[in-house]
């Protein structure tokens, strides 16, 4: 029996969210509402690889610790419950509330091939009136089918005041289309988009779209985030892009060509933002699925599957006439996390590296260089005396690498091992943000201005972080560890 416990929680994780058992991926319905955080998500409750898709759910006051409730949405005649999200319906123009605001579902309900039919997927609706702690599913589904696309799911859906229309943004193939209705129940299509524009490598999927303000700025942008699904002719898997343009509530205008990438790691996936922060708030917060579809089924948890990365605080910042998202870890996360140890100041090189002695369930680092004349620099995570994950900093190429070919367990897949890198626009000055847990890795380069995300399966967090310099000197300008809490 101890056996047992001890697989089932090996590498699991402690600051990120992951199902007590079974299986897990994209994030689904996240909404604030009446005090509360909600996470729903795919879940298969019949074993820990991808299986008929519910809708779990966990609830969080702080975004950080999260309670599982019961399942929320179970498959029915209409087919699986695949992605979507929720809305709370304040002015109930559902009609399916009567004293007060409740929260309405929707999501793609998919059906398998059958007879030599191609799989059906439909839109769907479901409300609570407690807080989402039950749901009902709508009498008239589904709301919203297309004749002929297999591919026409995920719904992303958010009220425009501009209209004074709810919005449906929607991953129809390689192509988002865009849904306007009065009352949730009645769809009218808007426009598409995506031809000829941004990466076409993989199907495309769950998208969100909204509006940020530009930092230091009165002004505001879109923002489409538009996930890709694994290509098997590609070395990176799925992946993540975006858009910045302009939505006047019918199409969206890319502002930019180019392809603009939310994270440089292989493990953030499908990760979309939460509905009805409240404006006092104002924050727009996002959560993504921790794992990569070339291989999440084959990740060595046994009896649970995936996590979800920490929750990101998303803004946008003006470059070089370019707009770009920013993600910044949520405040609610530094109570967390005591500082260590702290150094400032302090060369580095060849033959005298940095070290920093740490052995905790999770750690933070934060370090500022300065490099002087070094070829390359970083830090090495060494988990183990035989496992190490290392960043690496090629100041010639102006690159930033992460290898976990000896982080501990890699075997299950061929691209597991392979180099992770970021292009940087400058190698000289460097900030770096960390976070390390017993699965994974978060790295926030520059105040959040480039993420990478990882997973890991060392067999402990860490023992030491070694910092080092190769064929010259960098400054440590200011370096910090932090551990756990004891509060």
């Amino acid at each position: 029996m101890t056996l047992k416990i001890t697989k089932l929680e090996k590498y699991r994780p402690a600051l990120h969210f992951s199902p007590q058992k079974n299986w897990m991926n994209d994030p689904n319905g996240l909404v604030f509402f009446k005090g509360e955080y909600h996470l729903f998500y795919q879940h298969n409750p019949h074993g820990s690889t991808w299986g008929p898709m519910h809708w779990g759910h966990a609830v969080s006051k702080d975004l950080i610790v999260w309670d599982e409730l019961e399942i929320a949405l179970h498959p029915d005649e209409n087919g699986t419950i695949f992605s979507g999200s929720i809305v709370v319906d304040w002015n109930n123009t559902t009609g399916f509330f009567n004293e007060e605001p409740g929260l309405v579902a929707i999501f793609t309900h998919h059906s398998e091939p059958d007879h030599g039919k191609e799989a059906v997927q439909t839109q769907s609706l479901a409300y609570s009136i407690d807080k989402g702690r039950s749901w009902i599913k709508y009498d008239g589904n589904p709301v919203l089918a297309h004749p002929t696309n297999p591919d026409f799911r995920d719904p992303k859906v958010f009220w425009h005041k501009d209209t004074q229309k709810w919005m449906m943004v929607l991953a129809t193939g390689q192509t988002i289309s865009f849904y306007s209705s009065s009352n949730l129940k009645d769809w009218q299509f808007e426009s598409e988009f995506g031809e000829n524009c941004g990466c076409h490598e993989g199907v495309w999927e769950c998208p969100d779209l909204f509006e940020l303000p530009i930092d230091n700025t009165n002004d505001k942008k879109w923002v489409l985030i538009v996930s890709i699904g694994d290509n098997p002719q590609y070395d990176e898997g799925s992946r993540t892009q975006y858009f910045v343009g302009s939505f006047d509530g019918k199409e969206f205008t890319p502002e930019h060509e180019n392809i603009k990438w939310l994270d440089y790691g292989k493990d953030n996936y499908a990760g979309v933002s939460f509905s009805d922060i409240p404006e006092a708030d104002g924050r727009r917060i996002y959560l993504g699925w921790m794992s990569n579809w070339r291989y999440a089924n084959q990740v060595p948890t046994e009896g649970w599957r995936s996590q979800m990365t920490l929750p990101r605080e998303l803004e946008l910042r003006e470059k070089k006439g370019e707009y770009y998202l920013v993600q910044h870890l949520v405040r609610e996360l530094e109570t967390y996390f005591d500082r260590k140890e702290e150094r400032t100041d302090t060369i580095i090189t060849a033959k005298e590296s940095t070290v920093f002695e740490v052995d905790h369930e999770y750690t933070e680092i934060i370090l500022s260089f300065k490099n002087i004349n070094a070829n390359k620099y970083g830090l090495r995570i060494e988990h183990t005396d035989s496992q190490h994950t290392t960043i690496t900093i090629d100041a010639k190429e102006n690159v930033l690498s992460l290898s976990r070919e000896k982080s501990g367990v890699v075997d299950f897949s061929d691209i597991f091992p392979k180099l992770q890198r970021v292009c940087l626009e400058d190698s000289h000055s460097l900030e770096l943000r960390i976070i390390v847990d017993s699965a994974s890795l978060e790295l926030f380069i520059n105040g959040g201005e480039q993420a990478l995300t990882s997973l890991i399966f060392p067999d402990k967090v860490s023992k030491r972080i070694c910092l080092f310099a190769e064929e010259g000197k960098v400054n440590l300008v200011y370096g910090k560890v932090s551990v756990p809490s004891k509060s």
